[in-house]
């Protein structure tokens, strides 16, 4: 195991309403990962109800970043990847980044980030892994990807605080590199890169090509009327098996 990064507290609960809720509750004057074995009430992004059986992984970092808000947005980006380091060094393969913040597996959603700015200058990152269990497909929208744990596709049993141990280093070492390497990292194993996506915003549907990652973390999307620019929204792969 790679040793606990220097700095970094380390909290592990029973159970929570949710790790990020706690984290901001407990306002710690250091970098804090917090780790719950179940939570009450987790969410993902848009307030979306995120599920966590007893033996999944739900942490969250609280720390003050030093950046702005655009700046710390780019942290989706940072954390997906190490997490695809993480799980690399597991042995797991037919991993892919979808952007702007899932770990897939197999096609299928492993894992999701949120991310929380909720007072000037303090970042909260979430992180929910199925490791053992997946949600029934019931249970997430119907035009999602289908989830997949980790035991049930790859037969790997990991236990939530031995996935800590290996994330809060691979994390803090992908945080110390500049964001091009993380943009050209992240780009090597992104999801559907240069192929048919649809783009679902607050306000609008776009069909087009993920044609890029630009250097603030927005999908270039090539279409029928010329590329654009998406800061966010939801993509979605066709021919992908979903939870329809």
């Amino acid at each position: 195991m790679t040793d606990w990064p220097a700095g970094i507290a380390r909290v592990v609960l029973d159970e929570v309403d949710s790790t990020s809720a706690e984290a901001l509750r407990r306002t710690p004057t250091q970098p804090t990962w917090i780790l719950a074995h179940r939570q009450s009430a987790a969410r993902g992004r848009r307030g979306r109800a995120w599920s966590t059986p007893s033996g999944n992984f739900a942490a969250s970092l609280i720390w003050r970043p030093g950046d702005g808000p655009a700046r710390m947005a780019l942290r989706s980006f940072t954390a997906s990847l190490a997490l695809h380091d993480t799980l690399t060094a597991l042995g797991v393969q037919g991993l892919a980044l979808k952007w702007p913040n899932d770990v897939l597996l197999e096609g299928g959603k492993l894992a999701g980030i949120l991310l929380e700015c909720p007072e000037p200058g303090v970042l909260v990152l979430g992180v929910g892994i199925n490791l053992l269990a997946a949600p029934r497909p019931e249970a997430v929208e119907p035009d999602a990807l289908r989830p997949v744990s980790l035991m049930e596709a790859t037969g790997l049993r990991v236990t939530p605080e031995a996935m800590l141990d290996a994330l809060a280093p691979a994390f803090a070492a992908r945080e110390a590199q500049p964001f091009d390497r993380t943009r050209a990292d992240w780009l090597a194993r992104a999801a559907n890169l240069h192929a048919p996506v649809t783009v679902r915003t607050m306000a609008e549907t776009m069909q087009g090509t993920f044609d890029d990652l630009d250097a603030d973390g927005c999908l270039m999307l090539g279409t029928s009327a010329g590329p654009r620019r998406v800061a966010a929204g939801d993509v979605f792969f066709e021919g992908v098996a979903t939870c329809s």
